[in-house]
């Protein structure tokens, strides 16, 4: 591949995500990202946190940018990415994080449950989850350019859509992940993050 591929809201969203996973992310070691797209998010945090391992994953097709970006970079805490497709089998790990990025309203909602339910043979018995998009809250748009934008993914397809809080919320506490922050993003979006607790 000759040139990466690129994504304006990652380069506009990395820096505010950055700076909450500095914190939240402060005593992890291995961290799993479920569709990373391009692969810009994880060059970043990876070069920014080099105490992390940031494995990448997503669908077959996404690999060439995002081993380009990784390439590119060549850093030695980013592996090569990993296929995954949230239905079907998870990498071994176990991870002690999880992040993902926009990924919530472009899956279907089977898809979504299936993240969350796969989560728990994934990661160790205290990791972290991470997850940054667009969210609703009691079943309400939390501004117009959000209910825009969920006309227009419903529009190309009609499985996709902005989630609520309360939905996503009850599949990772079932996952045995408790919510610990939900911070306001720019442009909209939300940064929610959840912990794993011994049950």
């Amino acid at each position: 591949m000759n040139e990466k591929p690129f994504s304006a809201a990652c380069e506009r969203n990395r820096e505010p995500i950055l700076a909450m996973l500095r914190d939240f992310f402060a005593d992890r070691r291995h961290v799993l990202e479920v569709g990373s797209g391009t692969g810009q998010h994880a060059v970043h945090f990876a070069a920014a946190l080099p105490r992390l391992i940031w494995q990448t994953s997503d669908h077959a097709e996404n690999h060439p940018g995002i081993r380009a970006w990784l390439d590119e970079a060549s850093l030695p805490n980013t592996p090569a990415p990993l296929i995954l497709d949230v239905t079907g089998p998870w990498p071994n790990g176990p991870f002690d994080a999880v992040f993902s990025a926009n990924t919530l309203h472009i899956m279907g909602w089977p898809e979504v449950e299936a993240f969350f339910a796969a989560l728990p043979a994934a990661t160790t018995i205290d990791a972290k989850l991470a997850i940054y998009g667009p969210f609703n809250i009691d079943g309400r748009y939390t501004s117009d350019s959000n209910a825009a934008f969920d006309a227009s993914l419903k529009t190309r397809a009609p499985h996709r859509g902005i989630r609520d809080t309360a939905a996503v919320d009850a599949l990772a506490l079932a996952a045995g992940f408790n919510l610990i922050d939900d911070v306001a993003m720019p442009a909209n979006n939300r940064l929610r993050l959840w912990q794993r607790s011994a049950r």
